[in-house]
């Protein structure tokens, strides 16, 4: 098995770079285009073609990462509010006109023991999955709210992505045990690393984290 999966990892490390090199190919013909004033219809699909090698680049990275151990690096005393905020930010900086999900933080502060980093990074890729369960022409509602919870053992914060319109019974969150896609599988792993929990469903994402006293 280890030797099949050393095998497996080499085949997608090398789809990945081929993937690359259509990209550019790609890119290169959509510029040719734009100088040649060619009909939109070309360019709009070299643009789609485009986009799906991203994804599918992007899917690859994601399975190689998610394969490979995992290492976080908690710092003390570390603002979960600001990272949310680096998540809004980020997704605020690569819109293209595509829907933004409104944030709510109901209560703080909420401090923890985090790496800034890998969390930022589960909570993008639970965002994004958030928001591609809409399906295509429907009305999208997601709405990203936190909240500090006081269990009796620990406090901790309670983020919910609530307005998932999943309709599919193949959709990977129809189950309340699947974890998604590859890259909220690796942001499962990596909330979980730091003490937290993840959990979906048809409607709703939740995430539990830890808090300092």
């Amino acid at each position: 098995m280890e030797e099949l999966g050393r095998a497996t990892l080499q085949i997608v490390h090398d789809l990945k770079n081929q993937l690359n090199g259509i990209k550019l190919y790609a890119t290169f013909l959509r510029k040719r285009l734009e100088r040649e004033e060619r009909s939109p219809e070309e360019g709009e699909t070299l643009g789609k073609l485009i986009a799906g090698l991203d994804r599918a680049a992007r899917d690859l990275t994601g399975l190689v990462r998610y394969s490979q151990p995992l290492e976080v690096r908690p710092r003390q005393r570390t603002d979960l509010q600001k990272i949310i905020a680096g998540v809004i930010t980020e997704l605020t900086c690569g819109n293209s006109g595509d829907f933004l999900p409104c944030c709510d933080i109901l209560s703080g502060p909420l401090y923890g023991d985090f790496d800034p980093a890998a969390l930022a990074e589960a909570l993008q890729a639970v965002t994004d999955e958030a928001i591609n369960s809409v399906p295509a022409r429907a009305v999208p509602e997601i709405s990203l709210r936190v909240r500090r919870e006081e269990p009796a053992d620990s406090p901790q914060a309670l983020i919910e992505w609530r307005g998932l319109n999943v309709s599919s019974r193949s959709h990977p969150f129809r189950s309340s045990e699947s974890h998604g896609t590859v890259h909220t599988a690796l942001a499962a792993r990596i909330i979980e690393a730091h003490g937290g929990r993840f959990q979906c469903d048809a409607g709703a994402i939740r995430v539990w984290l830890p808090l300092s006293e």
